[in-house]
């Protein structure tokens, strides 16, 4: 999804590191949440689930509640019976064929033909454009969400090709491009701004995990993880399937945050 040189694309096991990433990681363990932990695994309500759909989808129309001005108007292709992520966020994910145009919407709900949001996005798969600056998307961050979910398809394949979206309690009052937008009134320069890049040190002994964590833990070192929302932290995303070990997963759980350093992509704004 995106171009090779798309950020979510951009390895970065070789990137400088961050001005201040030690008082960032000590600011983030020092809020709670200290060790990572997979937001999906075999309970299936967990993680973020998508669709994918025919470039002959009907469209629908979509009427926005509140960010309406920071989002794309409809109608999209996305089927009435699409499936929504569980919990309060109520993220939906379509992925339409033919068109590589990826469509997502937060707190959405079946209304009538079509559907209600809080806000949502259109993104051109084949294209490296951002939101407009300061505009959300269908995540805090104004980034697309599927991108940066861990699949069980890719795991299954021996590699993660891409970054990994991951949220944390407290977030600064800034954005790192390719994210577009801010979550929070902070302006402690020590919190994770939206759009931030972190890696897996590349010391952290991982050869000890096995299955399913080992490739994730590997992704961690090579691509890292995008700050994309508030949340608990070093949640990090990924998509419902049935293959999902949590023996497997539940390895990660030991990897701490200490483990983590900030990468330098670029000046925080606004």
């Amino acid at each position: 999804m995106f171009p090779a040189d798309n950020a979510w694309n951009t390895p970065i096991d070789n990137a400088g590191l961050r001005a201040g990433s030690a008082q960032t990681i000590a600011e983030i363990q020092a809020i709670g949440g200290h060790f990572v932990h997979p937001d999906f695994g075999e309970n299936p309500t967990y993680g973020i689930p998508f669709v994918v759909v025919p470039p002959t989808q009907p469209l629908v129309p979509v009427v926005y509640t509140d960010a309406g001005d920071e989002s794309d108007p409809g109608p999209f292709p996305i089927p009435l019976d699409a499936p929504v992520e569980s919990g309060s966020d109520r993220h939906v994910l379509v992925l339409q064929q033919g068109t590589c145009r990826l469509y997502e919407l937060y707190a959405a709900a079946r209304t009538g033909g079509g559907w209600s949001a809080y806000s949502g996005a259109m993104f051109d798969l084949g294209s490296n454009a951002l939101r407009p600056l300061g505009w959300t998307s269908a995540d805090a961050a104004g980034l697309a969400i599927l991108p940066g979910l861990v699949r069980y398809d890719e795991v299954a394949s021996g590699a993660i090709n891409h970054a990994i979206r991951v949220t944390f309690v407290s977030t600064q009052r800034a954005y790192i491009l390719p994210a577009t937008h801010v979550a929070s009134s902070d302006t402690n320069i020590d919190l994770p701004p939206m759009g931030l890049r972190l890696r897996l040190m590349a010391g952290f002994d991982i050869s000890g995990f096995t299955g399913q964590a080992r490739v994730i833990a590997t992704a961690f070192k090579k691509y890292g993880l995008i700050v994309a929302d508030n949340g608990s932290n070093w949640f990090f995303s990924g998509a419902p399937d049935p293959g999902w070990n949590d023996s497997d997963l539940n390895q990660l759980k030991a990897i701490p945050g200490t483990a983590f350093e900030v990468v330098d992509t670029g000046p925080t704004l606004p």
